[in-house]
């Protein structure tokens, strides 16, 4: 891990109002608290401890573009064509995957349909995969977010059209 990688790491537990994140590697072992006197210390390896896992680096400015692209488009035909579909939020904050593996087919596609209880993507959070499940039952109409990208939690994972 280099300095701007911890440069960003630091910047994203200020930011997500975290008090406390470990991460801990072979080579080394990083505490960032979120308080005025410590902000980070590093420490050598130590006995081994339960890894944790803390969404990647680029989790401030990936949010970022995607909330740029509503403004631009023209206000009163976004709100009209959002208006008769249904969000699936993110229920926690992780990494989005719209496929179980690599070399699998997504769980969902635009156009296909979907009823409660469908898993429509996974959320990695802390080395443990997530099953989205669909709450509704309608068509897909778009998928917001990239796949591997950090999502927070509530952010619109999907839009559903329910008719």
């Amino acid at each position: 891990m280099d300095l701007k990688e911890i440069q960003n790491l630091i910047k994203f537990v200020s930011k997500s109002g975290v008090s406390e994140v470990k991460l801990e590697t072979e080579d080394f072992k990083i505490v960032i608290k979120n308080t005025p006197d410590v902000k980070v210390a590093a420490v050598p390896p130590v006995a081994p401890v339960v890894s944790q896992a803390v969404p990647a680096a680029p989790a401030p400015t990936q949010p970022a573009p995607s909330e740029r692209k509503a403004p631009e488009s023209t206000p009163e035909s976004a709100k009209e064509d959002d208006s008769k579909y249904v969000t699936i939020n993110a229920p926690i904050i992780g990494t989005f995957y719209r496929r179980p593996a690599p070399d699998k087919p997504p769980f969902v596609e635009v156009g296909d349909t979907v009823k409660p209880g469908d898993v429509v993507c996974l959320i990695e959070a802390m080395k443990l995969f997530n099953e989205i499940e669909s709450e509704v039952s309608g068509k897909i109409v778009k998928v917001l977010v990239e796949d591997g990208t950090p999502v927070e939690y509530d952010q619109p994972l999907f839009l559903v059209d329910p008719s």
